[in-house]
Parts: structure tokens; sequence; C-alpha cells
């Protein structure tokens, strides 16, 4: 069944939702509500794929307080059984930007944006060629032929939307910054490479990415001026080994007009989460970040779980940019800023991290339990109030064989949900 004939049953079905909780928080707000997508996308070994994967990112619209956009990441895939594969349950996947309506507590799909390149022909979710954004894996489809690569493959994670209402989009392969107009046309691809359409790049150093955990977060300052984006984890700088244990991710603040850039250090709470999943911001010098592990919380882990939001700031932190713009970086007694690992070898060395206070943890802020695995987007809705959506993996998993993803908690399928946060402190 071909791809464009589903797309057209979900964007109706999606509509279908369920309702999850009578319970205001604030300003009409409810503390969650869940798209019950029920279109079904594919069949993968007779496990339905849902026409879901919304919550990779999210944004309000700016005018009308009750839409928001969340973005898919690079469609329905699970670990294969060959060393860094991947299966693509649906290779022609597009990744896209769903416009949803809260009424009431459902989310409605009012619109689907599907992101093409810049010359009007749709992006896929397949891994990059070497020198554009290769990160090693190989893609197979489910009946285990290899697929190509493309440098039309884009792993969506970020997004921010521009005073114009045009997308930006961080992704998980260059990293790639990819500028989109408001019907999801490319109009700037930015890499380390300078492959993209426009040729600019960011800094080489993010090359160095480790696959899989690239520029997750993206937000825009408020006055339109400066994406800021955050990578997911520590980079693999000079190899994953040499910064084993580092809690060092990096923070991109990118000047839109001139392609100059910054970077700041960020320390994660613990080594090897997975780790940050979104930045958002508050002003021009203080964001929100979203940060996690991969776990399922229940009530009887809940107490272990990270899914917590920091409020940081960068007005005070060093900027470790390398002028000289070389494949590892700044160097700091001949080590790279990931081989530093954590504050107190930062400081000898004359760096200062971003500092960052406790927002909001997802484990003891709301009434019910969040039991999803990928808290990924996030939003600010006013001073006291923010919306966190989750990545449901189009409601699948597995290694090598496709299965449903069942929340511990709830022994459900998960879904795409959006929960509104109450702050204990305002923001502002």
């Amino acid at each position: 069944m071909k791809y464009n004939l589903l797309l057209g049953a979900s964007t109706l079905l999606a509509a279908a939702v369920i309702s999850c909780t009578d319970h205001d928080i604030s300003g009409g707000y409810p503390e969650k509500a869940e798209a019950s997508n029920p279109a079904i996308l594919t069949d993968a070994n007779g496990v339905k794929v849902y026409n879901g994967g919304f919550g990779s990112a999210l944004v309000q619209d700016p005018v009308d307080k009750k839409v928001f956009y969340l973005l898919t990441d690079r469609g329905p895939n699970i670990d294969g059984t060959i060393a860094n594969s991947k299966v693509f349950a649906q290779p022609d996947f597009v990744p896209q930007i769903g416009k949803f309506r809260l009424v009431g507590n459902q989310l409605i799909l009012e619109k689907t944006i599907f992101l093409k390149n810049e010359n009007g022909v749709n992006l896929n979710g397949l891994p990059n060629p070497i020198g554009q954004g290769f990160t090693g894996e190989l893609a197979l489809d489910v009946l285990g032929n290899t697929l190509a690569n493309s440098a039309d493959g884009l792993d969506s994670e970020g997004m921010a939307m521009a005073p114009d209402g045009s997308f930006w989009v961080s992704d998980e392969y260059g990293p790639h910054l990819v500028h989109f107009d408001a019907n999801g046309k490319t109009l700037e691809r930015i890499n380390p490479f300078g492959t993209g359409a426009g040729g600019r790049k960011i800094p080489a150093v993010f090359a160095l990415r480790r696959a899989n955990r690239g520029m997750e977060g993206l937000t825009i300052t408020p006055d339109g001026k400066t994406l800021v984006g955050i990578m997911q984890f520590p980079l693999y700088n000079p190899s994953s080994s040499a910064m084993s244990g580092s809690l060092v991710t990096r923070i991109l603040a990118y000047d839109i007009a001139s392609g100059n850039s910054k970077q700041y250090v960020y320390l994660i709470d613990r080594a090897n989460l997975q780790a940050n999943s979104e930045i958002v911001a508050i002003n021009n010098t203080q964001f929100l970040v979203l940060e996690r592990d991969g776990e399922y919380a229940t009530n009887a882990n809940k107490a272990t779980v990270i899914k917590k939001i920091y409020k940081i700031d960068i007005s005070a932190a060093t900027d470790i940019s390398d002028p000289a713009n070389s494949t590892n970086g700044k160097l700091y007694g001949g080590l790279t800023v990931e081989q530093l690992k954590n504050a107190a070898t930062l400081q000898l060395n004359g760096i200062t991290p971003v500092t960052k206070t406790l927002a909001a943890d997802l484990m003891t802020d709301i009434s019910t339990l969040y039991g999803h695995d990928k808290a990924e987007g996030l939003a600010i809705i006013d001073a006291n109030t923010i919306a966190i959506s989750n990545d449901d993996d189009f409601g699948v998993s597995g290694t090598g064989v496709y299965a449903s993803k069942i929340l511990p908690a709830t022994n459900t399928v998960d879904k795409n949900t959006i929960y509104f946060v109450k702050l204990k402190k305002p923001l502002w």
C-alpha cells in the first residue's frame, strides 16, 4: 500500500482523540491531552505502526494559543540484529510537522506539513552519505534489504518557529540546521560540511556527535536573531573511549544573519544519560533545558527516573569556540572539552559552564504518573506553565522484529501526549 494513500486516511482519522483528564491547571489548559492517532501507517510483521511519531519537538503558535506544532523524527524504525543497523518499516516516510489544536483536553490534527528539499521533493529519514552526515548506521527494510543512503535524509529532532512563521529544524545526522518555509520547503541547510542548500557551515567539531545523539534541541531567541541548539550527548571527541564518563555537552548559539557562532558547556546530571532532549528560550540569555534518561517510569521506580527541566543562563558562561575551527575544537592542555569531563576539571582550565537550576521534575510535579520513556518536546505557555510532549516511536519498538511499544505503567501502547505542567516558581 502506498504511503500517500495511507497518509490521507491518517490525516482524517488522527482527529479521533480520547479524553485524558478533566483537571484544569491554568488558563484553560488540562493537565494532559492525548491524540489517539488510530490510523495505521503500515504493518510490520503483523504489528501495527501508527501514524504517530509527533512529539520530538513542540512549538506553540504565537497567536492562536490553542494551536501546537509537533515534529516527527525520521520515521518508524527499530534496532536491527546486525551491528549499527536500523530497520525501517516505512522507508519512504517523510519527516513532518503536525498542526494540532487543543480542544478541551483533546488534540485534533488539523494539518500536516511535509518537509521537502529546496526543489520541493519530499525528504526522507534515511541516513546521509559519507561526507554529508553519515552516522555509520546500516539502513534495512523489513525484509533485510539494504536501503541506500540519502542526501535528503533528515532525523529531525528540534524545532523553532521564526517570527515570519517559517521553521528551523535541527537533526541527529549531520547535525543539520534546516530552514523551512511555512509550507515545509527547504530554504537553507547548514551543517559542518557545507553540503546543504546555501553552503553555510556550523563549527566542524559538531560532526563528532555520537550517532543518534545529535542536535536534539533547538530554539530561537525572542529577538529572532539567534538559533540556540543543544547536543543530546557529549561529542565523541576525540573518540568514544577518550570521553567516557564525560558530563560535557555543547550548546551552539548561531547568529542567523552573520553565520558567526558561540559555544557553551552544559553539564548533564549523570554520565550516560540520553540526555538533553530540548531547549527553549525564555529571553536572549536564559533558557529551559529538558534533560532525561531513557527509562519508563512506574510507581515502583519513579524515584530514580530522570525527567527534569532546568532553567539555565549562558550570560556568564565561557565561550569555548575555536577560532581555527579545527576538527576537535579548542583544546585545553592538549585535551578536548569533552575530555575535561566535569565541573572541577573545567574550572581548572578556566571554563565556566552555563548555570542550571531545577525548574520542574516530571516525577513529582504532575498528579498523574509520567510513564513515557521519551520526554522530548518543550514549550513555555506562560511564566507559570510549560508544556511537554513525548516521542511515542509510532507505537513500536523491538530489535530485529517489530513489537508494540507498551508503557509498563499502564500496559497500553504509547501515544503522543502533551502534559501541561504548573511550575512551583515563575520563570520571570
